[in-house]
């Protein structure tokens, strides 16, 4: 199905039941100029952190609430690859080494000038890093069990790099994606958040901002989802989280980022 928007022809894409495009009158992806793809995620709402029927869940994942993402974004459909990132910062400070694959050994600051660069050469101030709560809605895609595709750890080498079966990343889009058409939620590289670390959801935002107060028992670590090469099956759950102190680079190599794109 298309639809003629702000001229230009739309495909609608069907997402448990909404379809995208008509629900936000905007298209369901964004490509910018340097070939970098998003995925349109739509408003909406969902429990956050492990349910009492998860398996293998950490303290950190609770208490279970529900989030309301009130407004549509954009994120990527990949994760940042190496060949982004020397285009914009001219250098490439990655441990396993390929165009195509995501840029590791980076920090979250190294990611905030990242982001500072290549808004100045987009001209918007619209990148940044999503929040965990964006990135778990995101990575769920409707879905309430432990990965995007089922409860079966048997079916994640289908969907993910993990389980350190084969040392270091891989080229991003080479397994399955998640209902909402993101690939490597699960595994490859953890992924920097915008939030601040906490060790529990207690007083959590419910409107899915980041959390930009500081934990004083984390001493000021920023948040990682989604898993690594080298993670557990239990850490690659859509809910796991772990943290990293924000300039950590040179041990690193298990860590990258993907973007969020405001609309």
């Amino acid at each position: 199905m298309t639809a003629f928007i702000d001229g230009m022809f739309i495909m609608k894409a069907e997402t448990d039941g909404l379809l995208k495009s008509e629900e936000s009158g905007f298209p369901d992806t964004y490509t910018n100029s340097l070939g970098m793809e998003f995925i349109l995620i739509p408003a909406g709402k969902f429990e956050m952190g492990s349910p009492d029927d998860e398996t293998n869940w950490y303290k950190n994942e609770r208490p279970v609430h529900e989030v309301s993402i009130g407004e549509a974004f954009y994120i990527g459909k990949f994760l940042v690859t190496q060949e982004q990132w020397t285009e914009v910062v001219g250098s490439n400070p990655s441990k396993f080494v390929g165009n195509a694959s995501p840029v590791d050994r980076v920090s979250w600051d190294a990611a905030q000038d990242f982001i500072k660069k290549l808004s100045e050469k987009e001209g918007t101030g619209k990148y940044r890093l999503p929040s965990e709560a964006e990135w778990e809605y995101a990575c769920r895609a409707g879905t309430a069990t432990r990965y995007s595709f089922g409860d079966n750890d048997s079916e994640l080498d289908e969907y993910c790099y993990c389980g350190n079966l084969d040392i270091g990343s891989h080229p991003v889009g080479q397994k399955k994606p998640n209902p909402w058409g993101l690939y490597d939620m699960h595994g490859n590289l953890w992924e920097w958040m915008q939030d601040m670390y906490h060790d529990s959801y207690e007083d959590a935002p419910a409107d899915g901002s980041p959390r930009e107060d500081a934990d004083v028992s984390s001493k000021i670590m920023r948040v990682l989802r989604g898993g690594s090469w080298q993670t557990s099956a239990a850490g690659c759950r859509s809910a796991s989280r772990y943290c990293y102190p924000p300039i950590a680079r040179r041990n690193s190599s298990r860590v990258g980022l993907r973007l969020l794109r405001e609309i």
